[in-house]
């Protein structure tokens, strides 16, 4: 789980509100769509990311015409800044009452990714054309509220082509923060530059650890986990944690890991 290859997730948080069961005309009700950037983890120096246009699909309509827009206002990204429960401001905009099936984002010109202080141009194979397309069904009425994540997951989103250009082909994970909680603690030694992930499913929902050791990962859906810990620190041993249970709508805090040297561990070994 280690390099921009191997490793990271980029989190968005979209907050909305509503919530019902058949597309319906805005005068049944209108509620408010607020989207939020959330947790990237790499080894990268930068990661950053244009986003030119939003828009979520309204159910039964034309493929063509049933789009929404969201958020038209192009920014810039970087995704580095915004780990372990920092966000920025994705979007911002009011919906018609009504069932929601797709959400697309317009990627533009500008992204990149630095690394070894080199900066790299980021192509999004059909990001500038026809959109990143996200299956997922959501519904909106007028006073509720409906949160989702949605986690690129930069493993499979980001590769190294054999012409040495970066390209992303977003793989992302969805899901609904009423169905889902967070894990939070701190990895010590704080040097140890400590990586944490753990397996939902089919998906890695993944984070590495802040200047303190302190992380957070977002958006599980409930359930029993082990968390994995692996350093970039060859003087420290990785380790697990079993027996993580998330419960909806709360924060598990699992407390201090703290990990062994190289050392240490060989001397128990001779033990």
């Amino acid at each position: 789980m280690k390099g921009i290859l191997t490793s990271s997730a980029i989190l968005i948080l979209l907050l909305m509100i509503g919530c019902a069961d058949e597309v319906v005309t805005p005068s049944d009700g209108e509620g408010e769509i607020r989207m939020h950037l959330i947790d990237a983890p790499t080894d990268a120096e930068e990661v950053v990311v244009v986003v030119n246009r939003v828009e979520v699909h309204a159910a039964g309509s034309d493929e063509t015409s049933g789009w929404v827009v969201v958020n038209d206002q192009p920014a810039s990204y970087d995704l580095l800044e915004l780990r372990n429960g920092a966000s920025a401001i994705f979007g911002n905009a009011t919906l018609a009452a009504g069932r929601y099936t797709q959400i697309r984002l317009i990627l533009g010109a500008g992204s990149y990714i630095k690394i070894g202080g080199l900066q790299f141009n980021l192509e999004v194979a059909s990001g500038f054309q026809t959109g990143v397309k996200l299956t997922h069904t959501f519904e909106i009425v007028d006073g509720g509220i409906y949160e989702l994540y949605l986690d690129f997951d930069a493993e499979r989103s980001i590769v190294l082509t054999g012409t040495g250009q970066y390209r992303m082909s977003p793989v992302i994970r969805c899901q609904s923060k009423v169905v889902s909680g967070d894990v939070a603690g701190t990895v010590l030694p704080a040097d140890a530059n400590a990586s944490i992930w753990t397996t939902a499913g089919s998906d890695t929902v993944m984070t590495t650890a802040a200047a303190d050791g302190s992380f957070k990962l977002m958006a599980l859906p409930e359930g029993t986990y082990t968390l994995t810990i692996e350093t970039s620190n060859a003087a420290y041993l990785g380790t697990t944690v079993p027996g993580v249970v998330v419960t909806k709508g709360q924060t598990t805090n699992v407390g201090t890991i703290t990990l062994q040297g190289v050392a240490q561990g060989k001397a128990l070994e001779t033990q």
